[in-house]
């Protein structure tokens, strides 16, 4: 399964280094059990290629503002670039499936607040992150209880608990994390 994922890891905000000595080897595992899970018939079809930003509240409150119209941070924006049942555009190239990115500040506070580890937070937006990348949503409740059973499946092969446990409905609204437009 690594070689079907090409994975780029870029480091926007240094803080990140604090909590991830080497950040590709914590997200590849994250990123491919993602892929696995929700591996299907209209799923890419070969090797992948998906970016995960490690970045930070301002930069994140720019993306939300210009591709949400919401001017505030958010602690994951997912910005797929990819279609079910689309192929690569080159033969034998990576599908891009599109970027992924996390905001610092945010992303620490929530871990706080909800009394998680960073790490499994981060694991779990990863996760949520690559599952709007392959055409998963939560606009409607029906949509969010797949999405969410999915997400506490492939975070549970990874050792992280039920991200969901104990919070209330209303904090897992659809603001935390939101399928944007592809760049465009």
């Amino acid at each position: 399964m690594t070689e079907r994922l090409v994975l780029d890891v870029s480091v926007a905000d240094d803080r990140w280094l604090s909590i991830f000595e080497t950040p590709d080897s914590f997200c590849r595992p994250i990123v491919l059990a993602a892929l696995k899970a929700a591996d299907c018939d209209d799923g890419p079809k070969g090797p992948v290629e998906v970016s995960i930003v490690l970045s930070n509240d301002n930069a994140v409150r720019h993306l939300n503002a210009d591709y949400r119209d919401a001017d505030k941070a958010t602690n994951v924006l997912s910005f797929p670039l990819w279609t079910a049942g689309e192929s690569p555009v080159v033969a034998d190239m990576p599908i891009a499936l599109g970027d992924v990115v996390l905001a610092y500040e945010t992303v620490i506070f929530e871990a706080k607040d909800q009394e998680k580890t960073v790490q499994h937070h981060v694991a779990h937006l990863i996760v949520h992150g690559v599952l709007h990348l392959l055409g998963l949503d939560h606009i409607d409740a029906t949509e969010a209880d797949v999405m969410e059973a999915m997400e506490v499946q492939i975070l549970a092969t990874l050792g992280v608990p039920d991200p969901y446990a104990g919070l209330d409905p209303k904090e897992c609204g659809a603001d935390h994390s939101a399928k944007v437009a592809a760049h465009g």
